[in-house]
């Protein structure tokens, strides 16, 4: 078998998935020329929430942060995540929109794109598939890996078979909720490897207590990459330890070469700004308990910390576990839709009305209206006529692709935000996050503003 490849993840799923995605750039840019001796395969470093957190807490340009890292890896693949048609955001943009931010996503820096559709419907691929092969990127499609009677082994394999033929140059399995069983994997691994020569990367995470376990099992399989975090961005609702896998493999026909000594040297630079940000509040203890409930609800650990929070804000934090059972029986009703964002906080939300309100469906957000309407795209399973009435009525559903319906929306964005922005870069900035985008842009102008007049009072 080939050496393994390590995705490190600590400079965004890491710290995602931890502290809330609060690392700053600053934090990240002195230990980088180090990550990229390494022997890593890629760095994760983008996408996800790291660009709304940049521009909604951080007073960061998520994309000056890009090409500042870019400038400094040099023998390293940088790698970002993608939410398909929803980008980065929360809604379906025009497909312009989805061809202009992977342009200058990959413009910017970027190597690999990791694509994904939260239903697995691919018809919301497309268009990002389509784009970053246009612009010579690296398309990675994901299989987004949930359970229920529909989603075996089979299905996922009839998936991969689906992006390959939409020109994915590598595939992820994506086990966002940490469920995926070792012996499943090995199964799925094998079957996936039967019927394609793509690369098989594994994302997974630390929630439920079998991360270890599973990566040991689909090693043995011959997945070809395995997602790490160093050790201070690791376990709880993040990825298993880098070192460990560097440690336990070394020697082995699979021993993924790292340096130890760098990657000891990463950790040792890391350890204090965890502290930190524990200090601070921002890193939630509970984030590092492992919950072996997640196996039996199928509730990622970002989703199970947002359910105790919307309880405790209604002073009804004593009815977590009826909400947690409550969970897999909307899921059910919607046609097991997997729980990743979005649909994970629509699930979360609908089963937290659902007890509180003391009748099913009796209050439904927009949200899950308009998935059953097929806005977000095809459901895994049909979603039966009696829900479907509770829920929109007599309303029709669409069966076409949701962004067919989207007229196309770039220069109408650009002329919205005028002035306050310099680039298409900024441009896109507001189409994602509009009200929090043209504040930070707003501050950025007269910045500029102010440069330009000290500038000319000097010179002139």
């Amino acid at each position: 078998m080939k050496k393994l490849k390590i995705t490190e993840t600590a400079l965004r799923d890491g710290h995602q998935s931890l502290i809330a995605t609060r690392l700053k750039t600053e934090e990240i840019l002195p230990i980088l020329e180090k990550m990229d001796q390494a022997g890593y395969y890629s760095l994760e470093v983008w996408g996800g929430a790291t660009f709304d957190a940049c521009i909604r807490f951080l007073n960061e340009d998520p994309w000056e942060r890009l090409r500042e890292m870019r400038k400094r890896v040099k023998n390293t693949k940088l790698q970002m995540l993608l939410r398909g048609q929803n980008l980065l955001g929360y809604r379906h943009y025009a497909d312009d929109v989805v061809d202009k931010f992977i342009e200058k996503s990959l413009k910017n820096g970027i190597d690999i794109i990791r694509v994904f559709d939260a239903l697995n419907d691919y018809r919301n691929l497309e268009t990002a598939i389509k784009s970053i092969i246009k612009y010579n990127g690296h398309c990675q499609g994901c299989i987004a890996y949930t359970t229920s009677e529909i989603h075996t082994v089979d299905y996922f394999v009839e998936k991969v078979k689906e992006l390959e033929k939409l020109g994915a140059h590598s595939i992820c399995i994506k086990d966002m909720a940490g469920i995926l069983l070792p012996e499943v994997a090995y199964e799925l691994i094998k079957k996936i490897k039967s019927v394609t020569d793509l690369p098989i990367e594994l994302h997974t995470h630390c929630t439920s207590g079998i991360a270890s376990m599973l990566y040991m099992r689909a090693i043995e399989a011959g997945v070809d990459i395995i997602d790490t975090g160093i050790s201070p961005f690791s376990g709880g609702t993040a990825q298993p330890a880098t070192e460990v896998f560097a440690h336990v493999l070394k020697g082995s026909d699979r021993d993924p070469e790292l340096d130890l000594g760098l990657l000891s040297e990463i950790a040792d630079y890391f350890k204090p700004i965890k502290e930190k940000y524990r200090s601070e509040g921002i890193l939630n203890p509970k984030v590092m308990d492992v919950e072996p409930k997640t196996l039996s609800y199928q509730v990622p650990g970002g989703m199970l910390s947002n359910l105790l929070s919307q309880l405790e804000g209604q002073g009804a934090s004593d009815r977590y576990e009826e909400v947690l059972e409550e969970v897999p029986r909307v899921r059910k009703d919607l046609g097991y839709p997997p729980l990743v964002t979005p649909l994970s906080q629509m699930v979360g939300t609908q089963a937290v009305f659902n007890v509180l309100v003391g009748e099913r469906y009796k209050f439904v957000p927009k949200e899950i209206k308009d998935y059953v309407r097929g806005k977000y795209g095809q459901s895994p399973a049909p979603i039966s006529q009696e829900i479907k009435e509770k829920i929109i009525g007599d309303e029709t559903p669409i069966t076409h692709r949701p962004a067919d319906d989207i007229a196309p929306e770039f220069e109408k964005l650009k002329a919205e935000i005028g002035e306050l922005a310099q680039s298409d870069e900024d441009v896109l900035m507001y189409a994602l996050f509009p009200e929090n985008a043209k504040e930070f842009l707003k501050k950025k102008f007269e910045e500029l503003e102010e440069e330009n007049e000290y500038i000319m009072t000097v010179y002139v």
